[in-house]
């Protein structure tokens, strides 16, 4: 079995969500406390053994490449300055993983830059996560999860959590057979279905993709708004081989969103050692 080197992660959009903000800058370089959003991400999947980060951009997203990238004036700067840790994390931003960019190319939908990728994925299986959403998770990061499903079984994971009755109206629901306490085999997938549908296992963003996806992709149809939908990629699939839904363990940050973004900060604020004193003060004499 090939171990799994490379992540997707599609930066190509819009950012409409948050507007003005993101009128002339990515939503992927909106700050966490002192980290862009895209940052995160990236961090997340280098603990999980990821070596090869994929980032499928558009037009308006030179500052995502700019961020990775090198900076040695500004590393002079900082050491001249004797600010040497700053220097040491502006250093290891660009030093972190291998940096592969391609713009977007193809119909609008989500798979639009999971098919673009591949002539640099080849025959290997890769992760794709979101470049807006955040997992922090006690234990393993979210990708290594999903990795150590796809070794066990061979084959696809998507990351799944348990929802609500109202959360049927809001993402795609998981029909499946539990075979672990946290991992089922997918029966099928079915976009906000509503409450009648018995399952309560919601599925998000953050996928094991054999290589087979590609060829779903070519072959799937332009779906609801006229866009290329991995989802209706990953039911054709289903169709040839298992797929499997890991319940992850940890929590979904959403700073793709107004609100999301607030929450975010203020979370990731309150664990800031530098800064979580003074912050949580500051919260209390607001409320």
């Amino acid at each position: 079995m090939k171990k799994i080197r490379k992540v997707v992660i599609p930066v190509a959009g819009l950012g409409t969500r948050l507007l003005p903000a993101t009128k002339a800058q990515p939503k992927e370089m909106l700050p966490i406390v002192d980290k862009p959003i895209i940052q995160y991400i990236v961090e997340d999947a280098v603990k999980a053994g990821i070596t090869d980060i994929i980032l499928v951009t558009g037009s308006t997203k030179r500052a995502i490449e700019d961020h990775f990238d090198r900076n040695e004036t500004l590393e002079q700067f900082l050491l001249k300055a004797g600010k040497k840790e700053a220097q040491r994390q502006v250093k290891e931003v660009a030093e972190m993983a291998n940096f592969i960019y391609i713009r977007q190319k193809g119909p609008y939908g989500n798979g639009t830059p999971v098919l673009n990728a591949k002539q640099i994925i080849g025959d290997e299986p890769f992760a794709v996560v979101w470049g807006d959403d955040i997992w922090t998770c006690p234990r393993k990061p979210h990708i290594r999860q999903l990795i150590e499903v796809y070794e066990k079984y061979g084959d696809p994971v998507i990351t799944a959590k348990m929802t609500d009755t109202a959360g049927t109206s809001k993402y795609g629901i998981i029909e499946g057979i539990k075979i672990e306490n946290d991992v089922f085999q997918v029966n099928s997938i079915v976009e906000k279905p509503g409450p009648k549908v018995k399952s309560r296992v919601a599925s998000f963003g953050g996928y094991i993709f054999t290589p087979d996806i590609f060829e779903a992709l070519e072959k799937t149809k332009i779906g609801r708004d006229n866009e290329l939908w991995l989802v209706d990629a990953i039911a054709l699939l289903l169709k040839k081989r298992p797929i499997y839904a890991k319940l992850i363990d940890g929590e979904l940050h959403d700073p793709g969103s107004k609100l999301g973004w607030l929450k975010a900060n203020v979370e990731f604020g309150l664990k800031d050692k530098t800064i979580a004193t003074e912050f949580k003060k500051f919260l209390k004499g607001k409320l």
